[in-house]
């Protein structure tokens, strides 16, 4: 049997190569892949190592591989160890370095992304003589693009909306930011607008804007409303979940309406779509972040669980009733997306 220091310089070479070249793998695994992997690769190992095992001793007669004497084997030994170890060192250092400027990077854009969310989507509470609104956007770690905004109108109207970018990262960040600047820009002329054409105009012209300014495959999902002093609403939404109208006698309906996303291409118009509101009415619209909370038998969260939590709080403080909503939805399933909502109540 060879013993430590007995074995001939090719198999310890061979011996040194599959050790770090298993070493090198844990280090991919433990960064790249899936935790149990690990597990699957260390089972692996064990037919492997038997294997090169029961070899050394047939290669060893059939290739005349000579054993080195005692002395020189243990000096060669000690030789190969410490270069190998130094080798290593070098190798993860340099591995550690990519990958660490790789991580920093991300790190700092996440940072960034976050940073811009937190300016440019600030909680909203309005209060009209008609209405009372409130919006919120809690960002995920990923960092997506959610908008919620509200701007009241030299007529006495307001209109607000909610946005979400497809996308995560900085990029959609910033094409959120370019949104809401260009939704503000196109508002300010608003007023003398034709009531009803105030969300389509809207909507039509960030369609023309957006493609200039994102890459293809990017795009906004949008649902908006105006809300008029004489109490009247009008809504519009872009491939967005619907809005749940939830009536002050407990009954409720999904308002819905089957138009392009924003940004994606180019469409002849947008329409709007009106509805009545009763005194204590409400109108909620959510974004995907919380419809599509998923449990881990992947049942999402959805219009119905949203409904039983709106019906549970729906004499609530609009603040109480959004934090509600939040914590139902990441009570249900871990939260990966941007969670954005708005409240609407009729005075």
């Amino acid at each position: 049997m060879t013993s430590l220091g007995r074995l001939p310089y090719v198999i310890l070479a061979a011996n040194a190569i599959l050790s770090g070249l298993t070493a090198n793998l844990y280090l991919f695994i433990a960064l790249r892949l899936r935790t149990y992997l690990f597990f699957v690769v260390s089972v692996l190992q064990i037919p492997l190592w038997i294997a090169f095992g029961y070899l050394v001793p047939i290669a060893t007669r059939h290739y005349h591989l000579r054993e080195p004497a005692p002395e020189a084997g243990v000096r060669v030994d000690a030789i190969a160890i410490l270069v190998l170890v130094i080798l290593s060192y070098s190798f993860f250092v340099r591995f550690l370095r990519g990958e660490g400027r790789e991580a920093f990077r991300l790190s700092n854009e996440l940072e960034l992304a976050h940073g811009i969310q937190k300016t440019l989507v600030p909680p909203i509470h309005l209060r009209t003589e008609q209405f009372e609104l409130y919006g919120r956007s809690d960002p995920s770690e990923k960092v997506g693009g959610d908008l919620v905004d509200a701007l009241e109108l030299e007529d006495g109207s307001t209109v607000a909306y909610i946005a979400d970018i497809a996308g995560h990262g900085l990029q959609a960040g910033i094409l959120m930011g370019m949104l809401k600047t260009a939704a503000r820009t196109a508002l300010l002329d608003a007023a003398s607008t034709d009531a009803r054409m105030v969300l389509p105009v809207l909507m039509d012209r960030l369609n023309r804007v957006l493609p200039s300014v994102k890459e293809p495959q990017m795009y906004a999902t949008f649902a908006g409303f105006r809300l008029n002093p004489d109490g009247s609403v009008f809504y519009a939404l872009a491939a967005h979940p619907p809005i749940l109208h939830y009536r002050a006698d407990a009954r409720s309906e999904h308002l819905s309406t089957e138009q392009f996303p924003l940004g994606l291409l180019p469409v002849d118009g947008y329409s709007s779509a009106a509805t009545t509101m009763a005194s204590r009415d409400l109108l909620i619209v959510v974004t995907d972040g919380i419809l599509e909370a998923s449990d881990k038998s992947e049942d999402e969260f959805g219009l119905i669980r949203l409904q039983e939590v709106i019906a549970r709080h729906a004499t609530s403080s609009l603040p109480d009733m959004a934090t509600a909503i939040l914590t139902a939805a990441r009570a249900f399933g871990k939260q990966i997306d941007d969670q954005t909502l708005l409240l609407i109540r009729r005075l």
